[in-house]
């Protein structure tokens, strides 16, 4: 049984809706089987889709913590885990006026530093309501933390030879995010249940830029979401994600833009396209073809 089993797809909805998350039914039924099954959700997808905003939106909407575990090449399990504050240590053993308590170790609850994957399994008892795991880009780390990740969440339990297995009877919600930059495992991918985040058709991205950005005229918007579908159509590097959507929206909202023209779009460009080659693409004369 797990902390979360008697939610509904209501509950989630209504979740979704205070952090003004836009959610199609898939996206609903995915985060509420993770929440009722106790499950892992692994989220693949673009960057800028939306995926690391589920798990932010998960814990803020169910008032539980969030632990943001972020990948990256070379990720250690010490970094993951826990380690200890060595610093602490030599000062309490060789420190003038330092004095080490109890039987003389160094090697205690004090001088033990927390980190995601350690504090999740404690967080879980600690609260009335677990917290959500947030493994971000997985697919940046390498192949030996995906073990090591694996061997955690399949037992949700960590041994610190020191101290002893922490271990957890409340599972947290586990969120993994990935960009596809490399194949995961089949044995991670098992352990999982699976969600494609794609972008968003024009509607609902309108709908996601007026809740977001609610300053911003809802013509503005509408273009808004126009030009980036337009976009996504050419065969840019790097096309525009949601995030990207709203950065553009929240500019020309600074900028106080009632109606969206060809020079302001060359001007704001740079909001929605990253990379060289593809703001090249987007000359004069194309910008044009982008707006209504």
């Amino acid at each position: 049984m797990t902390a979360f089993a008697d939610v509904t797809a209501d509950d989630v909805r209504a979740a979704f809706d205070r952090r003004d998350y836009v959610a199609d039914e898939d996206v609903v039924t995915s985060a509420l089987l993770a929440l009722r099954l106790g499950k892992p959700l692994l989220v693949e997808g673009a960057p800028g889709a939306g995926k690391t905003e589920l798990a932010k939106t998960l814990a803020a909407g169910f008032d539980t913590e969030l632990v943001r575990l972020q990948c990256y090449e070379g990720l250690a399990a010490e970094n993951a885990l826990y380690e200890w504050n060595y610093t602490k240590q030599l000062l309490a053993v060789e420190g003038a006026d330092a004095t080490v308590e109890g039987d003389g170790s160094v090697f205690t609850e004090e001088y033990l530093l927390e980190r995601p994957l350690l504090r999740a399994i404690r967080a879980a008892d600690e609260n009335d309501r677990p917290p959500v795991l947030l493994v971000d880009e997985v697919d940046r780390a390498d192949e030996a933390f995906e073990a090591l990740l694996l061997e955690v969440l399949s037992d949700f339990q960590v041994s610190i030879p020191e101290l002893g297995t922490v271990a957890t009877k409340t599972p947290p919600v586990v969120v993994l995010t990935s960009n596809r930059t490399r194949a995961l495992s089949d044995a991670l991918k098992r352990r999982c249940l699976y969600l494609h985040v794609g972008p968003p058709d024009v509607e609902r991205e309108t709908e996601i830029v007026r809740r977001k950005v609610p300053e911003l005229d809802d013509a503005v918007a509408a273009d808004v979401c126009g030009v980036v579908e337009r976009l996504r159509e050419r065969p840019l590097r790097k096309p525009p994600g949601v995030a990207e959507t709203l950065d553009w929206a929240e500019a020309l909202a600074a900028l106080d833009v009632a109606d969206l023209d060809e020079a302001t779009v060359r001007e704001t460009l740079g909001c929605l396209l990253k990379d060289a080659s593809d703001v090249e693409q987007v000359d004069e004369d194309a910008v044009a073809d982008l707006l209504p």
